[in-house]
């Protein structure tokens, strides 16, 4: 079964950081590019970041601007999502998904791997 494996998420308070590490199982990840998306309660799934399978960044949140950064270890096959400045706002799970070709989109539905998501709470 192909799917991701998300990890790092969890409490902090606004203003400190986490980093969200994704990594594939069953596959791995040269070829896709690879996208994180954040759902909050009651609100729809929305892309926040990806980097295609040669590096190349979008954005997909002007919310995050500044804030976070997506990197991606290829010998590893894993992929990063630094999250700095948390404000309650981003709490929400968190999603990596893996998009069948080797540039970015911010569609959801055209990603076909996804992990079971990682909870990001902001809170004093």
């Amino acid at each position: 079964q192909l799917q991701l494996v998300e990890s790092g998420g969890g409490l902090v308070q606004p203003g400190g950081s986490l980093r969200l590490s994704c990594a594939p199982s069953g596959f791995t990840l040269d070829g896709y590019a690879i996208g994180w998306f954040r759902q909050a309660p009651g609100k729809e799934r929305e892309g926040v970041l990806c980097i295609s399978s040669g590096g190349v960044k979008a954005n997909y949140a002007d919310s995050v601007k500044g804030r976070f950064t997506i990197s991606r270890d290829n010998p590893k096959s894993t992929v990063y999502l630094q999250m700095n400045s948390l404000k309650p706002e981003d709490t929400a799970v968190y999603y990596c998904a893996a998009h069948p070709e080797p540039y970015c989109s911010g569609h959801v539905n055209e990603y076909a791997y996804w992990g079971q998501g990682t909870q990001v709470t902001v809170s004093s």
